[in-house]
């Protein structure tokens, strides 16, 4: 893959860093692809998605998709600070 995005998402406590990865590491294996794939990963308080991508387009999509999956756990969780 030749481009690659690293975010992270830093919570209260490991436990609401915790519930927030394990809901979205189960979704990495469903939409990994020919052009994207991801990994979720998580240290203490932090959550970090690394996406990475064989070209922009596809890089942005899925930027796209992995915001938008940690925002909704978030709000079912309610981790937010």
């Amino acid at each position: 893959m030749d481009h690659e995005a690293v975010l992270e998402f830093d919570y209260p406590t490991p436990k609401s860093a915790r519930i927030v990865a394990r809901s979205v590491a189960v979704e990495a294996a469903d939409l990994a692809g020919d052009r994207s794939r991801v990994t979720v990963d998580r240290e203490g308080e932090t959550v970090t998605v690394t996406v990475a991508a064989a070209d922009l387009v596809a890089l942005r999509a899925g930027l796209n998709t992995w915001l938008s999956l940690v925002g909704v756990a978030e709000s079912c969780a309610d981790v937010t600070s």
